[in-house]
């Protein structure tokens, strides 16, 4: 079996993957002009201030997209086919892009209500989406 692929984690990073190893989603939200911010940033893209500070989510959003692997992305996936891999709008307004956990890949839809979830790599612990009820 191959290795799974993991992510990068450098100085801009890091606060993010230390909160999810603790089991909690941190997003970055500006102290300028009040808007969340994902992907990990040094300035808000929507103000252009330098006053980003680290916040939990709720953890709770929703499917905006998705698209169902019927092809692995890599070795390391080949067993896993099909699996979903979700855009997700999580309640502060911004959006995330990772691995969406169901038994049946056909059953996802767009407005399906999410939670994150944490799979522990052992290097770092990386967020998933599960339906929630």
């Amino acid at each position: 079996m191959s290795e799974r692929p993991l992510p990068a984690v450098d100085d801009e990073t890091r606060p993010f993957w230390d909160a999810a190893r603790e089991g909690r989603l941190a997003i970055q939200r500006c102290g300028a002009c009040g808007r969340h911010v994902f992907y990990p940033r040094s300035v808000c893209p929507h103000c252009h201030e330098a006053r980003l500070e680290w916040v939990d989510a709720s953890g709770g959003g929703e499917v905006h997209s998705y698209t169902i692997a019927r092809r692995p992305a890599g070795p390391w996936f080949a067993d896993r086919v099909p699996y979903v891999v979700a855009l997700v709008e999580l309640d502060e307004g911004v959006r995330m892009l990772g691995g969406l956990r169901v038994d049946d890949v056909e059953s996802v839809r767009v407005g399906q209500r999410v939670r994150v979830a944490f799979e522990d790599t052992g290097e770092v612990s990386i967020p998933v989406w599960e339906l929630d009820g």
